[in-house]
C-alpha cells in the first residue's frame, strides 16, 4: 500500500508527463476514405500495408485492383521495392564476416484528379548482420526475419505519411 510520501512524490510527476504533450500514438486518421495501393500482385508490402490498413479500425477503404481506379480518391503507387545485401566486412583471408542488409522503397501519392500530393519518395530501412558460413541457414532465417522488421517499419512510415496527406 502506498504511503502519503509516496503519493505526494508521484502527483507532480502525472502533471508533468501531461503538461509535456505526451501521448500514445493512436490510429492514424486519414483525409480520405478510399485508398488504391498500386503495386505489383506479388508485392509483400503492399499486401503487408493493406492488412495493416484494413485493420487499422478506420472506416478506409482499401482497393487494390487497378480497375477500380475510378472509385479511389487517394492513389499510392509503389515504384520500386528493393532488397540489397551488401558485404561490409571480411577477415584476413577475404570470408565474410558482416553484411548490411538494405530495403528501398520509392512510392508517390496521387490524388483523384492526378495531382501530385506526396512527390516520389525513397524510404530506406537497413540492418547490419553478422555473418558466419558454418551456420547459414541460421543466419538465412535471420535475414529473413531483419526483412520482414524493416518491411514493418517502412509500413509504419507510409501510414504515418498518409495520415498527413490532405486531398
Amino acid at each position: 500500500m502506498p504511503t502519503k510520501r509516496t503519493l505526494l512524490l508521484a502527483a507532480p510527476a502525472a502533471l508533468l508527463l501531461t503538461a509535456c504533450g505526451f501521448r500514445l500514438r493512436g490510429v492514424p486518421e486519414f483525409s480520405f476514405d478510399v485508398l488504391l495501393i498500386a503495386a505489383a500482385p506479388s508485392s509483400t508490402l503492399a499486401r503487408e500495408l493493406q492488412r495493416t490498413l484494413e485493420g487499422s479500425g478506420t472506416k478506409l477503404t482499401v482497393l487494390r485492383d487497378l480497375a477500380d481506379l475510378p472509385k479511389a480518391q487517394v492513389g499510392l503507387e509503389l515504384l520500386s521495392e528493393q532488397r540489397e545485401r551488401v558485404v561490409v566486412g571480411q577477415n584476413a583471408s577475404g570470408q565474410v564476416r558482416e553484411l548490411q542488409l538494405r530495403l528501398r522503397v520509392k512510392f508517390r501519392v496521387r490524388g483523384a484528379n492526378g495531382s501530385e500530393l506526396i512527390p516520389e519518395t525513397e524510404l530506406l530501412q537497413q540492418r547490419d548482420i553478422s555473418y558466419n558460413e558454418t551456420i547459414a541457414l541460421a543466419k538465412e532465417a535471420e535475414e529473413a526475419l531483419l526483412y520482414r522488421n524493416m518491411q514493418t517499419d517502412i509500413v509504419q512510415q507510409l501510414l504515418r505519411r498518409l495520415a498527413v496527406v490532405k486531398r
